[in-house]
């Protein structure tokens, strides 16, 4: 059962990562220009980060759903043997 509980944390990480890395590196790279031009504009932050983790989200979504049924699929066929 602590195999379970392990494989599905690696796996909420290992989906999440491309998605808040790629977000992080956006904001860092936009608070870069918004410093040195001193243009704060709210939706400048904004924008930039969801078209990119919408990006990734699109380069990235066959195979996150592919580690996520191949999970869901690992967890139905042994079903039987976690419930002894």
């Amino acid at each position: 059962m602590e195999d379970l509980a392990r494989d599905a944390l690696w796996l909420v990480i290992l989906l999440a990562a491309p998605l808040l890395l790629a977000g992080l590196v956006t904001a860092f790279l936009v608070s870069l220009f918004q410093a040195a031009t001193q243009i704060l504009e709210p939706t400048l932050s904004f924008v930039p980060k969801l078209i990119v983790v919408l990006l990734v989200l699109v380069l990235l979504g066959g195979w996150m759903g592919g580690q996520l049924l191949e999970f869901a699929r690992t967890l139905l066929t042994g079903f039987p043997g976690l419930v002894e």
